[in-house]
């Protein structure tokens, strides 16, 4: 299989490091803004072709599927390109900044019949893959979700301190892990949601607190606390307090409520949750069918985001 890859960044890199650990897919060409710093990773990765722009990618006939990793405003147009190129498309998250593309994007592909996948990583992550089981199986019941989403950001910088060329946002982009992972780990449609957020960056002008209250259809509860003006530890921490335990995942890893470590190794084939996300993806469309975390499964999260979105602006 062969695949492209736009925004060589530092998520694009994760997938390029990922893909190195996956047999049969090739990455082919590497599209990126500024054509030094491609080039650079290209031949890092042993890539042929590069480009700036994605329909220089596209127009390779021997392209498969597509992985965007680009600036979160270009992820809804760009999934639609590429399936109306006839491409598969694995599209980092959030799938869009808007409710209304979001909705554009399950059109088209329901149009194209490609497989188009969102990359909620926390589906796939062996700590919560650990916890799924378990629910799944009937051991446990979420009671509640308390979820830390900490960076310290009061700059335009990406995951690397890198500066960054486009502006991230707390709700579109960071909460929606957590909405889709409380309504995929309960199962549940989300009934209730409330939100509030703290002042806006002068510069960035995007709000840099954020404080998010939702309930599943049993009763569940999860709250989650966004902050880019977090100067400690920084990433995701969720806290799942069930009927039969606590547990507290950390990206890969998990503990109990005492902090004793939980052996998630032989949960999947990977302790990385990058690679299985794109394990699937390929796993997808080579059995053709659709993949979990697929636009259709991922777009009641970003009905959400919407509702949430316009309490905030109210």
């Amino acid at each position: 299989m062969k695949i492209a890859l736009a925004g060589p960044g530092a998520f694009g890199i994760k997938h390029l490091e990922a893909i190195r650990n996956i047999d049969g897919v090739e990455v082919i060409s590497l599209i990126g803004r500024d054509l030094d710093k491609t080039q650079a990773v290209a031949d890092k990765y042993g890539i042929g072709h590069i480009g700036t722009k994605l329909e220089q990618a596209l127009a390779l006939p021997e392209v498969d599927a597509v992985i965007l990793c680009t600036p979160t405003q270009m992820h809804a147009a760009q999934a639609i390109q590429c399936m109306k190129a006839g491409k598969h498309v694995e599209v980092e998250i959030p799938l869009a900044d808007s409710w209304a593309e979001a909705e554009e994007v399950l059109k088209v592909q329901r149009e194209t019949g490609k497989v188009c996948m969102v990359g909620h990583t926390r589906r796939f992550n062996p700590s919560h893959q650990y916890v799924n089981k378990k629910l799944r199986a009937g051991e446990l019941s979420i009671q509640q979700m308390d979820v830390q989403t900490y960076f310290f950001r009061r700059t335009n910088t990406n995951a690397l301190g890198a500066p960054r060329s486009w502006t991230d946002h707390l709700l579109w982009h960071h909460a929606a892990h957590t909405v889709d992972l409380f309504a995929y780990q309960t199962g549940e449609r989300i009934v209730a949601a409330n939100a509030m957020q703290g002042p806006r960056h002068p510069e960035l002008d995007i709000a840099m607190d954020m404080s998010i209250q939702m309930k599943s259809e049993s009763g569940a509860l999860c709250t989650l606390s966004l902050s880019f003006n977090n100067d400690g530890p920084l990433g995701t921490f969720f806290r799942y307090i069930c009927d039969n335990g606590t547990y507290i995942a950390r990206y890969d890893d998990l503990v109990n409520g005492k902090e004793e470590p939980i052996d998630v190794s032989n949960v999947d084939v990977s302790m990385n949750g990058i690679e299985l996300q794109d394990r699937e993806f390929f796993a997808a469309i080579r059995e053709g069918r659709e993949p979990n975390s697929s636009v259709a499964q991922v777009l009641p999260c970003y009905k959400v985001l919407y509702h949430l979105e316009q309490q905030l602006t109210d």
